[in-house]
C-alpha cells in the first residue's frame, strides 16, 4: 500500500538517496544507507536541485509506478543531469548544490465549470497542480506559490509551462491536485556528508 506521508525522520534518508546518486553518478563517494522495507513500496517524487537560491534543475514523476527508493535515485540524476532546462550538474557546482526531495500524495481530480471556479478551489501554499489538455502536461509543485503567490498567475504560468498561452482556457482542460512532505538539506550541507 501507498504511504504518501512518512514519518518525518526518514526524511535523512530519502535525501541520502538522492544525495548518493547523484554523487556516484559524478565519480564521488556516497555513503551507504540501509535498505528499509518502506523503501520497496511504491512511491512518487520529486527531486529539486537549487545553488544559492536558485532553481537548478527539477525532476519527478505524478504517480507511484516503483520502489520509492528508486524513484527518488533516478529522479535525482535526472534533476542533475537531463533537466532539459539546464546543462549536466559539473563535479564543481555539486558542494554548493542543495538537495531537496517532495514526497507526492495522490492526486485528486479537480471538478469545475469555469477557470474562476478552479481558483477558487485552489489552496495556496498547499496545492500541487497538474494541467492536462490535448497531449500536453505540466504540473507545479506547492513550493512554486513561494514564488507565485497568486492562484492567477499560478495558473497562467503552469499554462506556459505546458506550452499554452497564459490567458487560454479550454472546457477541456483537466486538473488534479496533489500535496507533498517537503525535506531539504540543510543550506550549505553539499558532498560534505
Amino acid at each position: 500500500m501507498f504511504h504518501p506521508h512518512p514519518p518525518p525522520d526518514r526524511g535523512p534518508i530519502l535525501l541520502a538517496i538522492a544525495h548518493g546518486a547523484i554523487a556516484s553518478q559524478l565519480g564521488m563517494g556516497a555513503p551507504p544507507f540501509e535498505v528499509e522495507p518502506w523503501l520497496q513500496e511504491p512511491g512518487a517524487t520529486f527531486v529539486t536541485l537549487k545553488r544559492h537560491g536558485l532553481l537548478r534543475g527539477c525532476i519527478g514523476t505524478l504517480s507511484p509506478r516503483r520502489p520509492l527508493g528508486e524513484d527518488v535515485a533516478a529522479n535525482a540524476r535526472e534533476a542533475a543531469f537531463h533537466d532539459s532546462r539546464f546543462p549536466p550538474l559539473s563535479r564543481s557546482e555539486f558542494p554548493d548544490t542543495e538537495v531537496e526531495v517532495s514526497l507526492l500524495g495522490p492526486l485528486e481530480a479537480l471538478s469545475f465549470d469555469s477557470q474562476a471556479h478552479l481558483m477558487a478551489q485552489l489552496r495556496p501554499h498547499e496545492d500541487g497542480l497538474v494541467l492536462e489538455w490535448g497531449g500536453q502536461r505540466a504540473a507545479f509543485l506547492p513550493q512554486v506559490w513561494d514564488q507565485l503567490g497568486d492562484p492567477g498567475d499560478f495558473l497562467a504560468h503552469l499554462k506556459q509551462k505546458a506550452g499554452l498561452p497564459g490567458e487560454f482556457w479550454d472546457d477541456g482542460f483537466r486538473f488534479a491536485r496533489f500535496s507533498v512532505m517537503q525535506f531539504q538539506e540543510p543550506a550549505g550541507v553539499g558532498h560534505r556528508r
